[in-house]
């Protein structure tokens, strides 16, 4: 596996061995490109992938889905597979820039949980295949806060003055919008400008406690020390705690979303065999194993039970606990009205 940083120079030094040695053709060398998350599969399973079918694949990550969709949107070439979440996946479908792809078709299908086999945006897995899913809360540092913090996002979107400068907000407008949505007692896709309008006071007034608002290096900002308190998808949280354990995560009593992230073709893709192939290979129980473990989160393949790791099952920032389960709030494509005020509130919050 190689970074697209590397791809320009090895295919280089290959046109080179062919016409040094006038054999082979490059046409013949089986590859795959993956544009996927930042730290979102392990190095060590793609090198596997690789070993047993022959395929190179070249790894390129991005930081949310609105920088992977801006990029296919403008016309980017060259990515066989993106891992875009549930909610974006019929806006891709609607701008042409993903294509069908016959999940059912596929041999290992068959492993696919029935509870993920015919989602709403997606129905019949016409476009996608599951990759992982989880929830997106807020960790804090139980060392380095005063008193108890309550189950709320009170704690985050309104902190503690002593918090001031250490917290951190994902760069996710999806996740931070719905966020404080369910906080203020508002659904998820409003059409109310005035909600809008509270939805950005109250995200304006957290903004000088924030230290940013980053998605990449969530984990290792947290272990570090480098801030108190971060919003983070469970997974994240989990693989946090292995290094620091007196990191919490918060299932807030409002709501929080709940999302499950694809794999996806794009439109235009020069490797769609390879690209099935690696979808197929992903639906094995053990191959998906393998990237929870890595990933810290669970995956929609059954029997994959049998290969996770013991301290993935017995976290509760993973394994929800049952009394939390009402708390979930499922993703949604928000009507064109609910989106263009999302957009609005990000663009002005980020301005």
């Amino acid at each position: 596996m190689v970074t697209r940083t590397l791809r320009m120079g090895l295919t280089a030094a290959a046109v080179a061995a062919v016409v040094a040695f006038g054999g082979g053709s490059a046409a013949e060398a089986r590859e795959l490109f993956l544009y996927n998350w930042s730290n979102y599969i392990p190095p060590e399973l793609l090198k596997r992938f690789e070993q047993e079918t022959g395929i190179k694949v070249t790894l390129d990550v991005y930081d949310s889905n609105e920088t992977m969709l801006a990029k296919l949107q403008a016309g980017a070439t060259g990515y066989d597979i993106v891992v875009p979440t549930d909610y974006i996946i019929p806006r891709m479908v609607e701008g042409g820039l993903i294509q069908k792809l016959d999940s059912s078709t596929m041999e290992n299908f068959k492993n696919v949980k029935e509870v993920f086999r015919n989602p709403s945006w997606d129905p019949n897995r016409e476009y996608s295949v599951p990759y992982m899913w989880g929830t997106t809360g807020f960790s804090y540092d139980k060392e380095r806060v005063k008193g108890d913090v309550a189950e709320s996002w009170k704690e985050f979107f309104e902190p503690r003055e002593e918090l001031k400068g250490q917290i951190v907000a994902l760069n996710d407008m999806n996740d931070v919008i719905s966020s404080a949505a369910f906080y203020l007692g508002y659904e998820r896709c409003f059409e109310d400008p005035k909600k809008a309008q509270t939805v950005l006071d109250l995200l304006t007034k957290q903004k000088p406690y924030l230290a940013m608002y980053q998605s990449d290096g969530t984990i290792e900002r947290m272990i570090a020390g480098e801030v108190i308190m971060h919003q983070q998808w469970n997974g994240a949280a989990h693989r946090t705690k292995m290094e620091r354990p007196s990191v919490v995560y918060v299932y807030p009593k409002e709501g929080l979303p709940f999302w499950a992230d694809n794999f996806a073709i794009p439109k235009g893709a020069k490797n769609v065999e390879e690209a099935k192939e690696f979808l197929n290979w992903m639906m094995d129980p053990k191959n998906a194993a393998e990237a929870s473990n890595f990933t810290g989160y669970m995956n929609a393949i059954a029997g994959s039970d049998a290969f996770l790791e013991e301290k993935l099952a017995k976290d509760p920032a993973v394994n929800m606990p049952d009394e939390y389960s009402d708390r979930l709030r499922a993703a949604e494509d928000c009507a064109k009205p609910a989106q263009d005020l999302r957009d609005r509130i990000w663009t002005k919050l980020k301005s």
